[in-house]
């Protein structure tokens, strides 16, 4: 005698995108910062209710860091281009002038989430401001090391300082976000990037 099969009922299918809601997720992180972001913002624009986003991604601070990683693979995919440019001038020039196009580009908030996320954070969101230090630390880290060949390839002068080069830089960058937060026209932050482009050796 065959033993019936008794099918298992299934978990119920998420009825909305991923990837959509990320990206709704991502623009409430980037204009509000991720204190200022509340779970109210976030599910609003995500379309879900709360037990929705808790069971897609845990928590806010999972959805930050998704929202982070998406960040770094779409808006900001020039920064990973401009490192492998072939020279260190080709790198600079185009994290400058890469950099103020994407701070006003209108399809975006203005500045950048890197920056822009970890203002005003209290004590509650240190693990979020923490996460954003380490995320702005790695990209240093990665333009340090990518000056530091090039000056081993005599690509930049023997008594340059890829570290602080690299630390210039990005504090260069940085500036141009709160700038560009504040209202400056893409021009004046091209102009900007022209100034800190002079100031580095060849």
């Amino acid at each position: 005698m065959k033993t019936k099969k008794v099918s298992r009922p299934r978990g119920r299918p998420r009825s909305f995108d991923v990837e959509k809601a990320l990206d709704r997720a991502l623009d409430v992180f980037w204009r509000k910062g991720y204190e200022g972001a509340s779970l109210s913002d976030l599910t609003r624009a995500m379309g879900i209710n709360r037990p929705s986003l808790y069971a897609a991604f845990s928590d806010k601070e999972t959805l930050f860091r998704k929202a982070l990683d998406r960040y770094v693979a779409g808006p900001a995919a020039y920064v990973l281009e401009a490192l492998n440019e072939p020279t260190a001038h080709r790198v600079i020039e185009r994290l400058l002038h890469g950099t103020a196009d994407s701070l006003v580009c209108p399809q975006n908030p203005r500045g950048c989430l890197m920056v822009q996320g970890a203002l005003a954070c209290s004590d509650a969101s240190e693990s979020a401001r923490q996460e954003l230090i380490l995320r702005r630390e790695q990209g240093e880290t990665a333009l340090r090391r990518r000056l530091q060949r090039a000056k081993a390839e005599g690509d930049l002068p023997a008594n340059s300082h890829p570290a602080d080069l690299a630390r210039f830089i990005m504090t260069v960058l940085h500036g141009m976000s709160i700038h560009a937060a504040a209202g400056a026209s893409r021009a004046e932050l091209h102009r900007i990037a022209q100034t800190a482009l002079h100031a580095c050796p060849k």
